[in-house]
């Protein structure tokens, strides 16, 4: 099952993550793709990005081990989030459509079956094959960010290919 989800603009802080109706925490589809979306913001507000990381992980905050294995992972590199969103590929640098699009596959019954984890794929414009993130189901019926593998390397956007 697909599900795509549509930001007119991408939230700058943890008030405009909350205000968005996917905040619910009861779709996991939909908190798939808030995590690309908050990821988003590492690359201009660090600190942003980690609070919304933390609201999307619930009672698990993010461990000083994650943050550091961002800055690794997005250092110089930021334009990795956005190779989620429609219309975001190497040949422009990965610059997304406006409004952002963003879509997620996953098991049709993830939001229902019994088990409190579910994993879900993204399809990044740079890499070959989709990319997982899993999620875990607390008592109460909402589901959070349990890890993210979002941020392995892609192929190198034209503007830093010295082979273009």
């Amino acid at each position: 099952m697909n599900k795509s989800f549509t930001f007119l603009q991408l939230p700058q802080n943890l008030s405009e993550l909350q205000a968005l109706p996917e905040s619910n925490m009861l779709d996991p589809f939909a908190v798939a793709a808030l995590t690309v979306a908050v990821l988003c913001r590492y690359g201009t507000d660090r600190d942003a990005c980690i609070e919304m990381l933390n609201y999307l992980r619930g009672p698990r905050p993010v461990s000083n081990f994650e943050i550091q294995f961002l800055r690794d992972r997005l250092g110089g590199k930021e334009y990795k989030p956005f190779s989620f969103f429609a219309g975001a590929v190497p040949g422009n640098n990965y610059t997304p459509d406006v409004p952002y699009v963003i879509t997620v596959s996953g098991a049709e019954d993830a939001a229902t079956r019994g088990t409190d984890r579910c994993q879900m794929l993204l399809k990044s414009g740079g890499a070959d094959s989709p990319r997982p993130i899993d999620l875990r189901r607390k008592g109460d019926g909402t589901w959070w960010l349990w890890e993210q593998f979002l941020l392995s390397d892609i192929r190198t956007p034209v503007k830093d290919d010295p082979w273009t």
